[in-house]
């Protein structure tokens, strides 16, 4: 593996630069502007655009790239009298575009953090965009994972040290889900690139596919059953999510908790979907044909060889013909579409979204002739039979009424289909890969495999040849993750994440005390985030259940590059352990450690109250923060739920505090003189009957600031009103 090392060497090459002044022009010469890299793929930088701009904030914008492949790059440099020496650098789940951040607000705005925390930003394209309808299986994986990021980001240091003068820039990545991979590959595979890194909702190496499979099994399984299962999770709730399910429920519900699925998550199983395996799914198929054209519906071992009644009620291969196809506005019309709003592009949960396309003008989904059986379809194919397209398969994400909805698809292939054209819709394969985790069960330090291993610790299940995680980790990061880095790291974890579940952190903090041993603490942390999903924006989902760890991701990068450059030690790693797959924290702030406030609410003293309408309720909350973690600076409630047509989508950039979703503001009374701890008391009175679940938002800030939209530690609960 490349180790990158750049010195100053000279090299034909000008540009021009402007300085802070927009009329002075700076002309970097051949003996100015100087650049070499070991890594010759990136040894030829340019720069097409050099210009001052006010939003969101003011800032000196410089775009480039590197001749002769793909990379293009977005620097965004402060003013100079706001300078401090470093950079902040976004590394996207997915090769995407160098501009995701611009037109960012509120939280979500990184260039608008880096610039107020003193950081120019940097953000790439890894080296181009990739096309999954399209695999590039030879392209070197190392050029996305960490290769494009590692040299802007050494560029980006000989354009600050020419802007600004001073010293060597101190700097720092960060990246989520995929981009996490690769920012822990990065800083295991360079030299003196990044000085500290903060990746954040990781996985681990056998992530992919398991921690779909799993998923998606226990939701063909228990869908009529969720909102028990859910209910009883709630506060005031029974608390045995296994009540009144079947033995086929209980044993799926069993197995993707022991896999390390929160339970708490299921109340998003209306709309979580299958999610990134969406742009997986035929790598899977491609990558063992076998266990789906051959061994799952016919080898004894395999679920498929002995199918219970609901697989095969849910099995379809359906034969009918082509009607027309239906164009992506067409789609969105008929609600069988959504459009992808740019804020979603680049995220954390929703990049692998982009990836799900077809070619500009062609069809997303087809009508058929025949309706199609009323089924719980996750996902499935398309077999052309006849026509010019005869032999192809086209991935299919949704089947509703007489139309199937296209999920990533080669043009060359949709540009034969016509009119007429027989298909056959078949879900066998989808079915097949849902329990596709039980034959792939890895090593000991796995061990929420081990319900799939006898008292002798070998596999009940036939095993196939080889484990498709690895491979799947080694195309997002170059590398497997070794837990050898030189610098410091704080990985960051959320507690009720769907995608990233969270013992794969600690997996990868066991991988780093393998390495340092007792100096794990010198350059290492892990702060598990409670009541978080895998997304990285402002709101995510339900936002009385859940909250955004952006204000941690922010506050980590801060408190890294103190640690880095002042010695300055961080928060202690979140206290926690791993029961069968699930990690359990404590039930206070100073127990439980890391930086985030803990919330506990009662009404009428308990988390269950009964009453009649018209009756008030007192409500009570206290709030610790982890000592010299900051003050509470916001409380706000909501007592009856969201509002009628509240959609996710909507709230990019939302301020949580004048919001309708959360009308009344909690007034708080700090208990000690920090301002860590502090007390909040209402009353509300319910109008109307049926069953309510207030909630209170609050959050922390390291300062004490209320007005920074940045650094903003969040944290809630809820209680169950019932109201007769």
């Amino acid at each position: 593996m490349n180790i990158l090392r750049f010195i100053v060497t000279l090299f034909c090459f000008s540009v021009i630069f402007s300085c802070s002044n927009q009329t002075e022009k700076i002309v970097l010469t051949q003996s100015e502007f100087n650049f070499e890299t070991t890594d010759t793929l990136f040894n030829k930088p340019f720069i097409d655009i050099d210009e001052w701009r006010d939003m969101p904030v003011r800032h000196r914008y410089v775009h480039g790239g590197f001749n002769g492949n793909e990379t293009r790059f977005s620097f965004y440099f402060p003013p100079k009298e706001n300078y401090k020496g470093r950079f902040f650098q976004y590394i996207t789940p997915f090769p995407d575009s160098e501009t995701l951040s611009q037109g960012a607000k509120g939280e979500e705005d990184k260039i608008g953090f880096s610039v107020s925390s003193g950081a120019y930003f940097i953000e790439t394209n890894e080296g181009g965009a990739i096309d999954f309808s399209k695999p590039r299986s030879s392209s070197d994986p190392t050029i996305s994972a960490y290769r494009a990021n590692a040299a802007s980001a050494q560029f980006s240091r000989i354009v600050a040290m020419k802007i600004y003068g001073g010293n060597r820039p101190y700097g720092y990545a960060f990246g989520g889900s995929g981009g996490a991979y690769r920012t822990v590959g990065g800083i295991e595979n360079t030299e003196g690139v990044w000085d500290g890194v903060v990746p954040y909702v990781l996985g681990s190496p056998m992530a992919i596919p398991n921690v779909f499979t799993v998923r998606m099994h226990a939701m063909r399984v228990l869908h009529d059953k969720f909102p028990l299962i859910i209910d009883a999770l709630e506060p005031g709730g029974s608390g045995d999510m296994y009540a009144g399910l079947n033995d086929e429920e209980k044993e799926a519900l069993h197995e993707v908790t022991k896999m390390g699925f929160p339970p708490q998550s299921w109340f998003g199983y209306k709309t979580m979907g299958i999610h990134g395996f969406l742009v997986l799914y035929q790598a899977v198929v491609m990558s063992d044909n076998k266990y789906f054209t051959d061994d799952f519906w016919k080898v004894p071992g395999y679920l498929g060889a002995n199918p219970p009644e609901s697989l095969l009620k849910s099995r379809i291969q359906k034969m009918s013909k082509i009607k027309t196809g239906i164009a992506i506005d067409e789609a969105v019309r008929l609600g069988i579409k959504e459009p992808l709003s740019p804020q979603e592009r680049g995220t954390a949960d929703a990049a692998w979204k982009t990836l799900g396309g077809v070619g500009e003008g062609m069809p997303v989904a087809f009508q058929l002739e025949d309706m199609l059986p009323d089924v719980n379809f996750l996902g499935g194919d398309l077999i052309i039979k006849s026509g010019d397209a005869a032999g192809m398969t086209l991935q299919l994400t949704k089947i509703e009424g007489d139309k199937v909805v296209l999920g990533p698809a080669d043009p060359d292939v949709l540009i034969k289909i016509r009119p007429g054209d027989e298909v056959q819709v078949d879900n066998s394969n989808f079915l097949a890969v849902q329990t596709y985790h039980r034959h792939q069960v890895p090593g000991k330090d796995y061990p929420v495999w081990d319900q799939f291993r006898d008292k002798e610790g070998l596999p009940i299940y036939p095993q196939r040849p080889m484990q498709l995680g690895p491979m799947f980790t080694m195309g997002a990061a170059g590398v497997l993750p070794t837990g050898k880095f030189n610098g410091k790291m704080i990985l960051l974890e959320s507690l009720w994440d769907r995608e990233a579940f969270p013992w794969q952190a600690d997996w990868y903090r066991e991988k780093v005390k393998e390495n340092l041993g007792d100096d794990t603490n010198s350059n290492f942390r892990l702060w598990y985030t409670d009541h978080a999903l895998h997304g990285d924006v402002a709101i995510e989902d339900d936002p009385t259940r859940t909250v955004s760890y952006l204000g941690v991701l922010q506050q980590a990068l801060l408190d890294l590059s103190a640690w880095v450059e002042k010695g300055v030690e961080p928060a202690a790693t979140t206290n926690y352990e791993i029961v069968d797959g699930q990690v359990i924290i404590p039930a206070t702030a100073m127990e439980r450690k890391g930086i985030q406030p803990v919330v506990s609410v009662k009404a009428n003293g308990g988390k269950r109250v009964d009453i009649k309408v018209g009756e008030a309720v007192t409500f009570t909350a206290e709030v610790e923060v982890p000592e010299n973690m900051g003050k509470v600076v916001a409380a706000v409630w909501n007592f009856e739920g969201l509002p009628e047509g509240f959609k996710n989508g909507d709230f990019h950039g939302w301020d949580f505090e004048n919001s309708n979703v959360f009308p009344a503001k909690g007034e708080f009374t700090s208990t000690d003189h920090s301002g860590n701890k502090a007390t909040i008391t209402t009353t509300y009175t319910f109008s109307k009957p049926g069953i309510y679940f207030p909630t209170l938002r609050v959050a922390s800030q390291r300062d004490g600031d209320s007005n920074t939209p940045f650094t903003r530690i969040q944290n809630l609960d809820r209680v169950r009103v019932v109201v007769n």
